[in-house]
This record gives structure tokens, C-alpha cells and sequence, in this order.
């Protein structure tokens, strides 16, 4: 596999030439070890760590500095793949400037990219950004940051709510994003996005028509015991590592573990010496 580094150029230039894109979130330097050694194109640093890393019950607790930390372990393995950062909630609504400010930030400190949720409503952000020489990828449908008005539902059942999708993609697009999220969203709608779109699709629980495909770690390796619908589990983790530990905590208690593989001997010569340090230091001391 080449060593040429993944950018956003390479994004663009997969969907013309119809080759899927794949993407794995990640949190930490072996998560995007694995996903750069298994071939992904891209990796997100995801605000989704909230849940899958931290246990909150959703994303809007995730801080800029909690992203810019584990960004920089996902750099540490040094990825050929396109590194994305999140952008958290509140670290660029507030303003253009704000926006810039933040996304520069997490360019700065090595990403190559940074992703936003929204449409219509945060276009003057995007497209400041853009203009600032930052790439953002967008994100429609669920917007996980805006769950406390919109909800967890799917995305695209109704005609009105497919159709705000569509234009907020087109928009976005419009704007100079290099790609789009597109997140639990009906099929067919993600289909017509994909087909309007200059720009590569990326989905989550949206359909197969879509340029390329994301999932988080935990959940395709089966680390999260109840994952969303939609995902697909390639391994069955929480039960592996849970078996592991259980087995860890039998041998120790048992004595089984550790055995002489596991530890390290002085030579006889030297273990001779030190006991007789040890008596000399025990020795009782002549009193003055």
C-alpha cells in the first residue's frame, strides 16, 4: 500500500473515479493504528468519544481541549489515512471569527480536516472557514448535537424532512465542503443527495448508495454491547476482552499467573551479595 498521505483532493478525486470511501472514528493511538494498517481512508476523531470514551449520555458535554487530546493521540500513530477533527458543540456556532479561531486550532495541532453538523444555519460558518483555507466536512441528517430539538429519529420519512435534508447537503456543497456526513437517514434520500452531490458521501445508517461508509471503532469491533441499529459488528469485542479479564483475575488469584515466562531472575552470585547487604543492614548497630 502507498504511503502517500490521504487529503481532502483524494476524496473529491474517489468519487469520480467511483471508488467507496472508508472511514473509521477513533479515539487513541491503537485504534488508528489498526484502522490505517486495515486500509481506511479516513479517520474521525470523533465528539462521539462523549459516550463511547467518557460514558456521557450524548455528545453536547465534549469540550474543544477533550477532542484536541485525543486528536493527538490519533496522530501519534502517524496515519496515512485523512485525519478529521470534531468539532464540538458550541466551538463554532457562536461566530464566524470563533469558528476560524477553533478549526485552526485542530489544524494546527495536525488534523487535516475538521467536521460540522448543520446546514442551512451554519453556512456563513463554513463558508469562513473554507475561506480561512481550513477543509470541513459537513454533516446533515441526525445531528447528534442538536438532539435536545430535533430528536434521535430517522432522518428523510417524510417528503418536507427529505427535502430539508437534500438542500442542507446542497448547500453545504455550495459552501466548499470537500465531503458530506450523511447519518441515519432513509435510504433513498441519501441516494438522491449522493447522485446531487459533486462531493463524496459519507454514511452512517443510510443506505449502501452512498460514496463511502463510517463507523466507530468500538462499535464494528463489538467493544460497545448495545450499538445502534444500524451498525454492523465484525467482531465480537466486549465479549473478548471481558473473557480475557476474567481469565486474568482467576489465574492471578489461583497463582497460575505470572510463571517464570513472566518474570525476570538475579544470577546466584549477585542474589548471594545482596543477602548479605540485607544482614549487614539488619544487624543491630553498636550504641554509642
Amino acid at each position: 500500500m502507498s504511503r502517500e498521505r490521504v487529503t481532502p483532493y483524494h476524496f473529491i478525486k474517489a468519487k469520480r473515479e467511483g471508488r467507496k470511501l472508508v472511514m473509521v472514528t477513533a479515539y487513541e493511538y491503537f485504534q488508528a493504528r489498526l484502522a490505517d494498517e486495515a486500509g481506511v481512508d479516513g479517520i474521525l476523531v470523533g465528539d462521539s468519544l462523549g459516550m463511547v470514551v467518557m460514558g456521557y449520555p450524548s455528545t453536547i458535554p465534549v469540550t474543544f481541549g477533550q477532542v484536541a487530546h485525543h486528536l493527538k493521540a490519533v496522530l501519534s500513530a502517524r496515519p496515512r489515512a485523512l485525519v478529521v477533527a470534531d468539532m464540538p458543540f458550541l466551538t463554532y456556532e457562536v461566530s464566524r471569527g470563533e469558528a476560524v479561531r477553533n478549526a485552526g486550532r485542530y489544524l494546527k495541532a495536525g488534523a487535516d480536516a475538521v467536521k460540522v453538523e448543520g446546514g442551512v444555519e451554519i453556512l456563513d460558518k463554513v463558508e469562513a472557514m473554507v475561506k480561512a483555507g481550513i477543509p470541513v466536512m459537513g454533516h446533515v441528517g441526525l445531528n447528534p448535537q442538536r438532539y435536545l430539538v430535533h430528536g434521535l429519529r430517522l432522518r428523510g420519512k417524510t417528503a418536507e424532512d427529505a427535502l430539508k435534508v437534500y438542500e442542507d447537503a446542497k448547500a453545504l456543497e455550495e459552501a466548499g465542503v470537500f465531503s458530506v456526513v450523511i447519518e441515519f437517514t432513509t435510504a433513498e434520500v441519501a441516494a438522491e443527495v449522493t447522485k446531487a452531490l459533486k462531493v463524496p458521501t459519507i454514511c452512517i445508517g443510510a443506505g449502501s448508495a452512498c460514496d463511502g461508509q463510517i463507523l466507530v471503532f468500538h462499535d464494528l469491533v463489538g467493544l460497545n454491547p448495545t450499538p445502534p441499529p444500524f451498525v454492523k459488528k465484525y467482531a465480537e469485542g466486549f465479549e473478548v476482552f471481558r473473557n480475557a479479564l476474567k481469565t486474568y483475575v482467576e489465574e492471578v488469584r489461583s497463582g497460575v499467573f505470572p510463571d517464570e515466562r513472566h518474570y525476570f531472575r538475579i544470577a546466584p552470585e549477585e542474589l548471594a551479595r545482596f543477602r548479605e547487604l540485607l544482614e549487614r543492614r539488619r544487624a543491630p548497630r553498636p550504641s554509642p
